[in-house]
């Protein structure tokens, strides 16, 4: 893919009760990659922004602060700000649709009922923008699925979060190395975590 720069936006809620729930499935992504690369985040306009540079290009990691459902709003201010076009933006989030652990990257489509998705389609005025969907599963009855996304990962999941967010940042990297078609090759398999 041509171009140096590229927005990362993890998606997830703001504030340390939310830290470790299944809705921060983006948040927690972003968190491992700053930690694995020595970054910091700093807090930036409608969002916390770190800056991963390899191999000549730059990862503009974003956690927007805006809260999930107004996502698209951090997102369309950074988009203008860096300035990145839409080719260059990945959007990390969870999936309740897919099982736990499992990674799909997708060049497009529907929110498929995400609320951040929705909002930042909404925004920038596309659905033809890259994201990277993480299963968090779907154990949960008719009307608890917010309980459930807000609901914090079992201690079994977050020991494998460090494996699920290598995986992930190695698709990212490859997204932008060698282009979304070997990069969804790479991601897009039947491998998953154990419940």
């Amino acid at each position: 893919m041509s171009g140096a720069n590229f927005l990362v936006v993890g998606l997830g809620n703001i504030g340390p009760e939310y830290a470790h729930t299944r809705h921060n499935m983006g948040f927690m992504v972003l968190d491992a990659w700053a930690k694995a690369s020595n970054t910091l985040f700093e807090s930036k306009r409608y969002g916390d922004l770190a800056v991963v540079t390899i191999k000549g290009k730059n990862f503009y990691l974003l956690k927007p602060s805006t809260y999930m459902n107004l996502s698209g709003k951090a997102v369309r201010y950074w988009l203008g700000k860096l300035p990145i076009t839409e080719e260059q933006l990945m959007v990390v989030c969870d999936d309740i649709n897919l099982p736990f652990g499992t990674l799909r990257m997708r060049k497009r489509g529907s929110d498929g009922g995400h609320n951040g998705l929705k909002n930042i389609s909404e925004l920038i005025e596309t659905q033809d923008f890259a994201r990277l969907r993480i299963g968090v599963g779907h154990e949960f009855g008719e009307g608890e699925q917010i309980d459930f996304v807000l609901g914090e990962l079992s201690e079994a999941q977050e020991t494998q979060m460090e494996e699920i967010s290598a995986k992930a940042i190695k698709g990212i990297t490859d997204w932008a190395f060698i282009g979304i078609d070997r990069a969804m090759n790479f991601v897009n398999t039947k491998t998953q975590g154990k419940e």
